[in-house]
């Protein structure tokens, strides 16, 4: 089945080359100009991939992005303004799960969707591949379910993004083994990812925000000072 993309962005001439070069590669390509729009459509159908610009008319790329996150775990690719780092760290805050700086080669972007659509084609054949293992995997008040991704403490689900729950699940089938910021980028993003090490500390800011009853002092996911983080 052919892979299904959303590219939003309000500059019509950059939306025709990407989709162009999308379809030449097979894949299935839905457009769309303004961030509401873009939300529609991300509402109506099922996605494998959303490139999303953040200046949009309407709603702006967080705002798309962090109102998609309430409801779905499609991969979301952010297009910032080139050195702009202050958008590349408020997209992954937002959710996004990788970003691409602007003005951008054509053939960076459909190397960065497939490296994305590769790694999520190969999660989901190792859970099916496994799928008579043990999926649930319970460690102090957490509880998550690897089949479907789904994570509850104390009886209360929290929506994770993928990376989120990629690295809690590490960390929680590692309790107080410390990792680096590097071995989570490497392990969770792939050796492949452009991106620093702040994108290890933006998620997991953001993990903690989501399930730590107080993120200023986590009781979860905890800090090895000068090494790494890891869980209690």
């Amino acid at each position: 089945m052919a892979k299904k993309v959303l590219v939003v962005d309000d500059e019509k001439l950059i939306v025709k080359g990407i989709r162009f070069s999308l379809e030449q590669d097979g894949m299935e390509v839905d457009c769309a100009y303004d961030g509401q729009e873009a939300l529609d459509l991300a509402t109506a159908n099922h996605y494998d991939m959303i490139l999303l610009d953040v200046m949009l008319p309407k709603l702006d790329g967080f705002e798309v992005c962090q109102s998609i996150r309430e409801f779905s775990t499609v991969p979301i690719v952010m297009l910032t303004a080139k050195g702009d780092d202050m958008d590349k760290i408020l997209g992954l805050e937002y959710g996004a799960d990788d970003y691409i700086t602007k003005p951008f080669n054509i053939l960076e972007v459909k190397a960065r969707i497939k490296a994305i659509m590769r790694r999520a084609s190969l999660g989901m054949a190792a859970a099916a591949e496994h799928k008579n293992e043990e999926n649930i995997i319970e460690n102090g008040d957490l509880v998550l379910d690897k089949s479907n991704r789904r994570l509850t403490i104390l009886g209360v689900e929290y929506n994770l993004t993928s990376k989120e729950f990629d690295m809690l699940l590490l960390l929680v089938t590692n309790p107080k083994k410390v990792f680096s910021r590097e071995d989570l980028l490497h392990t969770i993003w792939g050796t492949d990812y452009p991106g620093d090490e702040r994108t290890v500390d933006v998620h997991v800011r953001r993990l903690r925000e989501k399930i730590e009853p107080n993120p200023k002092e986590p009781k979860y996911v905890r800090t090895k000072w000068g090494v790494g983080y890891y869980y209690q």
